[in-house]
């Protein structure tokens, strides 16, 4: 598979710049790097822009079951950081919409203004091959959703000291309370 590109950015377009601008640096500790009356472009990193924002009249409402981009995936490093983001999040009225531990993954998803969805996350593997064969592996096959958790309950278990490893598998994700993750997603 050649390695010679990476993605560069998302843009989304909405009647509301002001709102979805405001959610997004909020969420992605991003900042505007430009701005005029029909867009905005965005960044977290050392991109020029990893997010537009483009404003137009008359667009319609987003359902959860419109055909086309499901969600965008934002990776931390550790799972102190994404706690610690989670928290500062909810400080500021925004709550997942579902947490889900994929296997692969542990990810926090929200519902932008605009109804997007927004996948807050980290790997639970050190490196791409140890991820792929967890993904070709039964565990993952039999369920390649997995089961919801209580970020609230993770978040007090890693203040308490249970190591981060423990913390990101099924087996603990399904000691915590469990949601319908497919009904809060197409919901």
């Amino acid at each position: 598979m050649a390695a010679d590109k990476k993605l560069a950015h998302v843009v989304l377009q909405t009647p509301d710049m002001a709102r979805l601008k405001d959610w997004y640096t909020k969420v992605l500790d991003a900042h505007v790097v430009y701005e005029n009356e029909l867009s905005a472009f965005l960044t977290f990193d050392d991109e020029h822009h990893r997010l537009a924002i483009l404003q137009f009249p008359g667009l319609v409402e987003r359902s959860p079951l419109t055909v086309g981009m499901a969600h965008t995936a934002y990776t931390f490093e550790t799972l102190p950081a994404l706690m610690a983001k989670y928290h500062d999040l909810k400080e500021a009225g925004i709550t997942p919409r579902v947490p889900v531990q994929h296997g692969v993954t542990t990810s926090l998803y929200y519902r932008d203004p605009d109804g997007n969805m927004v996948e807050l996350q980290i790997d639970n593997f050190a490196t791409p091959d140890e991820a792929t064969a967890y993904m070709k592996g039964e565990e993952y096959n039999s369920d390649f959703i997995g089961p919801s958790f209580d970020p609230d309950a993770m978040a007090a278990a890693l203040a308490d000291g249970t190591p981060s490893e423990r913390l990101t598998t099924r087996a603990w994700a399904k000691s915590t309370p469990q949601v319908n993750v497919i009904e809060l997603i197409i919901t």
